[in-house]
């Protein structure tokens, strides 16, 4: 009989180690996130000087976005032997976004009418100087139904990229994809190089982060120096009105949705925890996107689910962009005594249902297609976007987190919902977090 010991399960049981806690990226990016307040607070000359560290880095992610949701969707897509199973993942995001960006809108709406932030303000919209928001007002007057749907389609496939506008990114990749499918075995080699592609634009999103705590930094050094900390309290009832109304909806709403896909949200937010305090840092749900992708495939998502729900969330998933938008668009109502009835408020719901798909298609999306919709509605003062302009950044960062959330929930629910959920794994990277080295 052979006696010799066998190594397979001594390996299989070596204890997994944890990284020191200053390796960790999210205590990187508090630390240099506190930092930055500080600096802000105490030397704002000093901190708004730091911008560009912030700018730089969202441009290095910026970079990669593009041909990293290229290479992800044109791989999931044309390596799926089920055609049929691309038009049901499309179909099934689009309900679920639809559903999502519906509830926020209305949750925005109930919260910010039982609040009332702007009450008591009587502010006369024709004293409003609205010059700070001309360049604002005028990139709204492109955000049109028909604009929005032609803003799709590019025009050249490089310009796509080079802008790195994702919805446009998205098309191209879709079509790209079928096209490479319908070679067969002759688009085996390109489909191969493109795999190798994707991995190595990831390795360049790891490369990057060594400097994403100096990109929170700058960037939330410039916020707090620019804006103050003490300007903050004229605004306290706004903010406290839009952050109540966020955390109802992540905790309530998508919170109900987890438990129906039979995981905790807790768990899930632990586990992004990283992605969620990096976009606090820099005010954007696009420096997340990459890490996000890179987390969901080893979630247990299905490849191809990842690659075709995360970008077109993006565009088309903006639950906190859409509480944003309503309980701004209500505060100035409320601050200006402009009488908007329970019917004018639900046809502003309807338009913004509408409108809010295209906040991700142009720079400062969210308050352009707000100032769009407030100037459809007869009689709104759209200068009124003034009152809101110094603390929009502070309620950006929140939008942008429920954003990330809302992504990455949808991007489960959807992979559950066509079964291709590695359940075993995903309860596995839950339950052991991402501390594991």
């Amino acid at each position: 009989m052979n006696t010799a010991p066998n190594p397979a399960p001594a390996a299989a049981s070596t204890p997994r180690i944890r990284k020191p806690w200053y390796q960790h990226l999210y205590v990187q990016v508090l630390i240099a996130v506190c930092i930055g307040i500080a600096l802000g607070h105490f030397y704002p000359a000093a901190a708004t000087a730091m911008k560009p560290l912030g700018d730089n880095f969202l441009k290095l992610i910026k970079l990669m976005v593009a041909p990293l949701v290229f290479c992800t969707v044109v791989h999931g897509i044309a390596s799926m032997r089920d055609i049929k199973a691309v038009g049901r993942v499309g179909v099934k995001s689009l309900i679920y976004f639809e559903a999502m960006t519906t509830l926020a809108l209305v949750i925005g709406l109930i919260f910010v009418n039982l609040l009332k932030p702007g009450s008591g303000m009587h502010i006369d919209p024709h004293s409003i100087d609205a010059s700070a928001i001309a360049t604002y007002t005028k990139a709204a007057h492109d955000q049109t139904v028909v604009g929005y749907l032609s803003h799709i389609i590019p025009t050249t496939v490089f310009g796509a990229f080079a802008e790195g506008d994702i919805l446009q990114v998205l098309f191209i990749s879709i079509i790209f994809a079928f096209a490479l499918q319908m070679l067969g075995e002759r688009g085996k080699p390109l489909l191969a190089v493109i795999d190798v592609g994707s991995r190595t634009f990831f390795n360049m999103v790891k490369i990057v982060m060594y400097v994403s705590p100096l990109g929170a930094f700058g960037a939330i050094a410039f916020t707090i120096g620019r804006y103050g900390v003490s300007s903050l309290g004229s605004y306290a009832q706004l903010l406290v009105t839009y952050y109540v109304t966020g955390i109802v909806f992540v905790v309530v709403i998508l919170g109900a949705v987890c438990r129906l896909a039979g995981f905790s949200l807790f768990s899930f937010l632990r586990y992004i925890r990283d992605e969620l305090l990096l976009v606090l840092g820099t005010s954007s749900s696009e420096s997340a996107l990459p890490r996000l992708m890179d987390k969901l495939e080893k979630l247990g998502c299905d490849r191809s689910v990842v690659g075709l729900v995360v970008p077109a969330g993006y565009s088309f998933n903006l639950d906190g962009s859409c509480i944003n938008m309503t309980v701004l668009a209500i505060f100035i109502a409320q601050a200006t005594d402009t009488p908007l009835s329970i019917w004018q408020q639900l046809t502003l719901l309807l338009v913004l249902l509408l409108t809010s798909k295209g906040a991700a298609s142009v720079s400062g999306g969210a308050f352009i297609v707000l100032a769009a919709t407030l100037g459809s509605v007869p009689g709104f003062p759209v200068a009124g976007l003034v009152l809101v302009l110094g603390v929009y950044r502070f309620i950006s960062e929140g939008g942008a987190i429920i954003n990330v959330i809302g992504n990455g929930i949808a991007t489960i629910v959807v992979s559950r919902w066509e079964r291709v959920l590695d359940d075993r794994t995903f309860r596995r990277q839950l339950a052991q977090g991402p501390d594991l080295d």
